[in-house]
């Protein structure tokens, strides 16, 4: 990690650097997910499971026209959501989740999406990287770091990170991100992955970090 071969001093000034540069690359970064609500960014993250989130907003395009409350979705065709939901990939699943959230968002929440990680975790479909950007997005409650597959790749890539898994990432990202800048350096992190730091082949002579990037390509 970037800390592990430097003062704290120095470690600090380099994570004020890279999120300043990021600031001023992605100054309007947002969630890339369409929605009205707390409610429907819920659905659409659920959605986004193993699909991209220009597939997601596609289908959502419908679906929040169609079902347009949480009794919409809980009270449903099975088989009816299956299909509007099909071409975001793992229907079934996600199709039953939505409904089981739903339920219980209707049966325990009072028909409104839980405003605590705690409570955001017990609805089914729903993990970190749902509930931090449902309460950051939604609420303003920063309560940790999304980590998704472009958070993964790039932190790793930067060295805040030598882990893969989603949980330790996150640990290392809240340990060296200011608090007050997790919310933002997650999406401005997820454009930079699309649009700079790519999969198969990173555009490093186009980045702005490349001087402090250790995994730097010329």
């Amino acid at each position: 990690m970037i800390v592990s071969s430097m003062s704290k001093i120095e470690a600090s000034s380099k994570i004020t650097e890279l999120v300043q540069r990021l600031r001023s690359r992605y100054p309007d970064a947002t969630c890339s997910l369409n929605f009205n609500s707390a409610f429907e960014l819920l659905i659409a993250t659920i959605l986004s499971a193993q699909c991209t989130d220009e597939r997601v907003n596609q289908v959502t395009a419908k679906l929040f026209l169609k079902y347009r409350t949480v009794a919409d979705f809980a009270n449903a065709s099975r088989e009816e959501l299956e299909q509007d939901v099909h071409s975001t990939g793992f229907y079934r699943n996600k199709a039953k989740n939505i409904q089981a959230t739903a339920q219980k968002i209707l049966d325990q929440f009072n028909g409104s999406v839980p405003e605590t990680m705690d409570e955001l975790l017990t609805l089914p479909g729903v993990a970190r990287k749902t509930a931090n950007l449902v309460l950051g997005t939604c609420f303003g409650i920063r309560s940790g770091v999304v980590v998704d597959t472009h958070v993964k790749r790039v932190s790793n890539r930067l060295g805040l990170t030598n882990s893969t898994n989603p949980e330790k990432i996150e640990k290392d990202l809240m340990q060296q991100i200011p608090e007050k800048d997790w919310i933002d350096f997650s999406h401005m992190l997820v454009l930079h992955g699309r649009q700079v730091c790519k999969a198969l082949k990173p555009l490093c002579s186009e980045c702005i970090l490349a001087d402090i990037c250790p995994s730097q390509q010329s």
